[in-house]
Parts: structure tokens; sequence; C-alpha cells
């Protein structure tokens, strides 16, 4: 019998670990995603950023999420991604229960709406959708199917219009 996942804070000490495992997952042109675009000199949200620890393994798996602001209102959202699972990990439940926990979590913290970058057919499996064509985009190539949100509070979707930002890069 397997025991139940746990939810850990990701500690400074686990950035090399982390790193390590989104090589493997993502492999090293993951930088050059659009998703990074909206990274680059932003800082992930400390109480959202954890991980799955086990036993002789280390870090099975990653998530974090990182702040984003739509439009000419800055409208604010959270960027969930990247997130990740030991290759000898993964179909074992972790990523879905990586992002049940961490949801939850940024709900009790006020947050509204969550976007990301991904496989639909994974996604769709916590709530997310599709962004409706033309309401929103993001700073590089990315296809419309893959650009993906989920509503923390019903109707927050509704403000947000316009261009996907970092908040480290609002003006």
């Amino acid at each position: 019998m397997t025991t139940p996942h746990r939810l850990s804070p990701a500690l400074a000490s686990d950035q090399p670990a982390i790193e390590c495992l989104l090589d493997a997952t993502f492999g090293l042109s993951r930088r050059a995603k659009t998703s990074y675009r909206l990274r680059e000199g932003n800082q992930p949200i400390a109480d959202l950023t954890c991980v799955v620890r086990e036993e002789g393994l280390g870090i099975a798996g990653t998530i974090s999420y990182w702040p984003l602001a739509i439009g000419k209102t800055k409208t604010p959202a959270l960027l969930l991604g990247p997130i990740a699972v030991h290759p000898e990990r993964q179909n074992q439940g972790i990523g879905l229960f990586l992002m049940k926990e961490t949801l939850a979590k940024a709900k009790a913290l006020g947050h509204r709406l969550v976007l990301l970058i991904g496989d639909a057919p994974y996604y769709e499996r916590v709530g997310f959708q599709q962004v409706p064509d033309g309401q929103m985009i993001l700073p590089g190539p990315w296809s419309a199917n893959r650009f993906l949100y989920l509503e923390l509070v019903p109707g927050a979707l509704q403000k947000a219009h316009g261009l996907v930002l970092g908040v480290n890069k609002l003006r």
C-alpha cells in the first residue's frame, strides 16, 4: 500500500534538484517557451511553490505559480507552472495532487484566476478550459488550444482582456 502524497513548501536548497527535474521532464529547450517569457525577472509566489518529497528519491514532483497582470487594467492572475513529476513517479497521481492542493491554497489566499499553457486533456481534469479566442494574447508564440484558464472565483475571466505580462514587465 502506498502512502499518500504530502505537500511541502519548496526550500531555496531544493532549487538545484527542481531545475534538474524540470530539465529531465521538459528538456533543455524549455526556457525558449513563451511561458518562460512570463517568468523572466519575475519571482514565483513562495506560498504556492511546492514539492512532493519521497524517501530515497528526493523531489518526486514540483509546482510553482507566478504573478501576472492582464491588459490595460492590469487584472491580476496566476501563471501555473512549471509542474513536473519525476519520470519514475509519473502516472501515480502526483501531478493532480500538486494541482488540487495548490489551487485550493491559491483560492484561500484570495487569488481569482489561473492561466497556463499546456495539454488541455490533462488540465481539464482539474477544471481548466481554453481561453476564448481573442480575449488575451501572450508575449510570444502559442497555440490557442493550449492557452487555458481556471476561475478560482466565478466571473474572474470577464475582467481579463489584452496582453498577459509577468508583473516584472509592467511599466
